[in-house]
């Protein structure tokens, strides 16, 4: 072998491992790529799933205070008509203590 084929061996090998290092890189960028991809694809979903579990409990706080306001609306005031005896009977013993001590 002459000294100018062993430097087209070596030129021949060389832009063999250039190209495969090239590959190579072509590869692992593309697989970082689709890896942040993933990445990002579960973040959305764990953020979607928070939004959900938000929303659901949302709704069960607006039918829990509709169901409590409609009760609040549709019971009736026991106290207010206790409270209207209460005074009554309460001025008619004032009215009745006086008139003895008047006569």
């Amino acid at each position: 072998m002459t000294k100018a084929e062993i430097l087209e061996k070596i030129e021949e090998i060389y832009s063999d491992s250039a190209s495969k290092l090239s590959d190579i890189d072509v590869l692992s960028t593309v697989s970082k790529l689709m890896k942040k991809e993933k990445e990002e694809e579960e973040e959305a979903t764990k953020s979607a799933t928070i939004i959900w579990i938000f929303a659901i409990v949302g709704v069960i706080v607006v039918v829990a205070c509709v169901a409590f306001l409609v009760y609040r609306y549709l019971k009736p005031d026991y106290l207010e008509d206790f409270e209207d005896d209460f005074d009554d009977d309460f001025d008619d013993f004032d009215d009745e203590f006086f008139e003895k001590d008047d006569e």
